[in-house]
């Protein structure tokens, strides 16, 4: 094999090759018997077979290939057509000569192409006699096939190798749980480790063998087949792997050699954000749309505790199957979020934990008792749902019935208590009456009555949740609207209050009693006020002569050291004086 010497490779790769690979993507493909310049360095391209596919090698890969070299008048300087068989080197490292590795990357699957590498010195074949160092020399090269390599920490410690790829499907998370095939081997081929038949499976997170599969198995899609060369910090440094199954024990510092299979995996999905909720996906459901909040959905299901312990079921063995509208805490908080997320024929594992559950209460259910603070595990099958139209597909008339139905509903939860539940209906309301363009002059004063009013009891809302920010935000955009609106000056007010901004609080009392001077509200928030201001100037008489005693100590003392400084030199003045002669 033929390699040139670093000072060629180096003549060959500027700075210039990346702008010409973008050139290249933007020229249209080349047809057989067609020749180009493919960069800036004056390697030319001639098709002469096509290739499979669109893919091509990058570099880094695995390449397998044939090639002929040959000067321009015919003479053949070296070929592997000659020895029969095609051989296999990594991409970038000019195994065959400078320059054709950046013609590779250019090829399809089964594609063959001659390359001509331009006459300038380091281009030659300069180890052999018959080639001078300027000469015109030409590879006619076959890509036979080629492994696409990763590096998959970019640190060198676990290289994966793709042998087969998968489907575009994948890859899996942290949360999913996989199902994998694997065949652990040291250098020298002994079998140290390897699955059932059938393969393992486990949550990615959980991790197993060595950590080396978990960080694999997340570059992976399903089906897909790879070998891993895992270095020892990615394998067992911290001591021996002791033997599992009749295999050898793993001693540390060992290289390992995986043959990895993705067989499948089941994707789990955090509906809450904070695990409060999660879903694994048994089975995907039809099309793309999903169960919405306010959907009339029908499922069927089993509750089950963690244990095992049948809680209930509906929908089997002849029972009516569950309908019930999303939203509306006709069914437990984790089972409603997860039902959202589902789409029509998706089978599920919804497993609820105690907040998004029963909560910290012993609860009766059809077939047995749930202990306080229970996990609660739903298998789910969306039957069918139908969606709670959205604005957009309402005409203006229907988006002011929905706004009012849902604005009283949360009126509705407000005087229950339910406050967050509550402050949904009110943005949900506020939601289908938005755009203001699309109402008549007829409607705008109704749909800006129930904005408002929306607005306002949001503000409500947030007060009792301790959500100021927000309520403030709420009662500004009334004030935007209707600036003499007392409601929102003394919802805001309490906000700023509870906020420390007294200045601003004091600004909208003052506001609102100029226009309605009678209010109670307003009276006793003001009387709070300035109880509060009254105890914010008492705090800060307190902090001022704090700092008055502190400074006025600290003066003192550096007076008393300037007097003592002063006494020590005229003292020594004095001695000096004493025994001059």
């Amino acid at each position: 094999m033929v390699e040139f010497s670093r000072a060629n490779a180096e003549a060959f790769i500027d700075e210039d090759y990346e702008e010409a690979g973008e050139e290249i993507e933007s020229a249209p493909p080349l047809n057989i018997g067609d020749e180009r310049e493919i960069n800036s360095n004056g390697l030319k391209k001639k098709l002469i077979k096509l290739g499979l596919g669109w893919e091509t090698p990058e570099f880094g890969d695995e390449v397998t290939v044939h090639y002929v070299g040959s000067l321009r008048d015919g003479t053949k300087c070296v070929s592997t057509r000659d020895k029969g068989k095609p051989v296999t080197f990594k991409l970038g490292q000019e195994k065959v000569a400078t320059g054709v590795d950046y013609g590779i990357v250019t090829m399809r699957k089964g594609e063959t192409a001659l390359f001509t590498l331009p006459p300038r010195t380091g281009f030659g074949l300069a180890d052999l006699d018959a080639v001078s160092s300027n000469s015109v020399v030409q590879f006619e090269v076959e890509l036979v096939s080629w492994i696409t390599v990763v590096d998959v920490c970019k640190d060198g410690g676990i290289i994966k190798k793709i042998m087969e790829k998968g489907e575009l499907i994948g890859p899996p998370d942290d949360l999913d749980e996989v199902l994998v095939k694997y065949v652990v081997r040291l250098l020298d081929g002994v079998i140290v480790a390897k699955t059932p038949e059938h393969g393992v499976e486990f949550y990615v997170k959980d991790g197993h063998f060595c950590q080396a599969l978990p960080k694999a198995i997340k570059t992976m899609r399903r089906g897909e087949k790879v070998n891993l060369i895992v270095q020892p910090q990615y394998a067992f440094v911290d001591g021996v792997k002791d033997s599992e199954n009749g295999f050898p024990s793993i001693l540390p510092c060992s290289i390992l050699s995986i043959d990895l299979e993705l067989v499948s995996f089941k994707p789990v999905i955090n509906v809450t954000g904070d695990l409060g909720v999660l879903k694994k996906i048994l089975k995907e459901g039809e099309g793309t749309l999903t169960a919405n909040e306010g959907a009339a959905v029908t499922i069927r299901y089993t509750a089950k505790l963690e244990d095992g312990t049948l809680l209930e079921k509906r929908g089997f063995d002849g029972e009516a199957a569950l309908k019930f509208t999303t939203d509306e805490e006709q069914v437990i908080a984790g089972l409603d979020r997860a039902v959202t997320t589902m789409k029509k024929g998706e089978h599920a594992i919804v497993t609820a934990k105690p907040d998004y559950g029963f909560g910290s209460t012993e609860v009766k259910r059809d077939l047995a008792m749930v202990p306080p603070c229970s996990t609660i595990v739903f298998e789910v099958e969306m039957l069918e749902f139908t969606k709670e139209k959205d604005p957009w597909e309402m005409n203006k008339h229907e988006r002011i019935q929905v706004s009012q139905r849902k604005k009283e509903e949360g009126n509705l939860l407000f005087k229950n208590g339910k406050y967050q539940r509550a402050m949904k209906k009110y943005e949900k309301a506020v939601d289908y009456i938005n755009e203001d363009r699309t109402f008549e002059d007829d409607d705008q004063r109704l749909v800006k009555s129930l904005r408002v009013s929306c607005w306002l009891n949001g503000a409500a809302c947030c007060l009792k949740q301790n959500d100021f920010q927000e309520a403030i935000k709420l009662c500004s955009k009334v004030l935007e609207i209707e600036s003499c609106n007392v409601k929102a000056l003394y919802r805001r007010a309490q906000a700023f209050m509870e906020t420390a901004d007294l200045h601003l609080a004091e600004l909208d009392i003052k506001k609102a009693l100029e226009i309605d001077p009678q209010n109670r509200e307003v009276k006793l928030i003001q009387k709070t006020l300035k109880q509060l201001q009254v105890e914010s100037n008492k705090k800060d008489a307190k902090l001022y002569t704090t700092m008055f005693t502190r400074l006025s100590n600290e003066n003192s003392s550096a007076a008393k050291r300037l007097k003592v400084e002063e006494t020590e030199s005229k003292n020594e003045e004095n001695v000096g004086d004493i025994n001059m002669p």
